[in-house]
């Protein structure tokens, strides 16, 4: 009977390197604001993020040689800005009238019962 004994799962790999191309890859160096460098491996074609948070201090390291990232021209949208693109002021006033009307009405009930 062929059977693995005392293996676990993720434990030992069986299969061999040999004879296998890996994927392309590239090593990007980052500076650590604590004095040391240190190298993270990505694919040929990825682009490197600017920051990495350094394995041995926990601190945030920067890129070394790298372009700094270019900033957003235009701020990100918030909820408030995507709701009054859609709504005026007056519009949001008749609604908030509405929902504390409906919110009064429903507390008026709940005393009643209690």
């Amino acid at each position: 009977m062929n059977a693995l004994r005392g293996s676990r799962i993720g434990g030992v790999s069986y299969e061999a390197d040999t004879d296998k191309d890996l994927a392309p890859r590239q090593v990007t160096r980052f500076a650590c604001p604590r004095g040391h460098e240190f190298g993270v491996i990505f694919a040929a074609d990825a682009e490197p993020q600017d920051t990495w948070i350094c394995r041995k201090h926990g601190v945030t390291a920067v890129i070394v040689d790298g372009k700094p990232a270019e900033q957003q021209a235009k701020p990100g949208r918030t909820p408030w800005d995507m709701l009054r693109e859609r709504r005026t002021i007056s519009d949001l006033e008749e609604l908030l009238d509405e929902r504390l009307a409906l919110l009064r009405q429903r507390r008026e009930l709940d005393n009643e019962v209690t």
